[in-house]
Order: C-alpha cells, then sequence, then structure tokens
C-alpha cells in the first residue's frame, strides 16, 4: 500500500486540546501518551507548539478547517451588526433634536 493509497486522518479540535492537555500534564512521557492516543509522537509536538503559540497570541489553538470565504461572511455580518446599531443611534439622535427644536 503506497502512501497515495492512505487516507489522511482529521481529528477534531477537542480531540486536540484533550491529547495536548494529556502531554501536558507530564505523566507520561510525550511518546507514550502519542502511542497510547494512537498518533505519532510527532503529530502530538506539532499540536502542542500549535496550543503554546495560540495561547502566546490570545488566539483559539485548533480553529478548524474554515474557507476564507467563512472568514469573510463573518466579518461582513459583524459589520453590518455595528452599521445597524449606528443608525438606529443617529435615527433617535434626530428624533431628540427634532422634538427639541424651539420654533
Amino acid at each position: 500500500m503506497g502512501k497515495t493509497d492512505q487516507k489522511r486522518r482529521v481529528y477534531t479540535k477537542e480531540c486536540k486540546a484533550e491529547a495536548v492537555a494529556l502531554a501536558e500534564k507530564q505523566e507520561k512521557p510525550v511518546a507514550q501518551v502519542a502511542g497510547d492516543l494512537g498518533i505519532s509522537d510527532t503529530v502530538l509536538h506539532r499540536w502542542m507548539q500549535v496550543s503554546r503559540e495560540a495561547h502566546g497570541e490570545g488566539r483559539q489553538p485548533f480553529p478548524g478547517h474554515a474557507r476564507p470565504r467563512d472568514e469573510e461572511l463573518a466579518r461582513l455580518r459583524k459589520e453590518n451588526r455595528a452599521l445597524k446599531e449606528a443608525n438606529e443611534i443617529l435615527k433617535k439622535a434626530a428624533a431628540i433634536f427634532a422634538q427639541g427644536a424651539p420654533q
């Protein structure tokens, strides 16, 4: 069986986070924890490195495989919400000024 015949395994972010937590407890060597979980120690070391870097930068360690279009959609929705809020504030301000204007 060649390398091209193998399917790449995909792990959930919860699985990765739990594996990293087990390895960081340091009750067993990382290689042994990886073997117990049925993964390569290289993979577990990489997950640990990604987790440390993400926590250092204050971001989520395993965000998943989101498409760039999804990220843009989330950004646009957030911007749309902010603009709607600003529009409501301006409407209320205009109503207040219209009522309080002496004739």
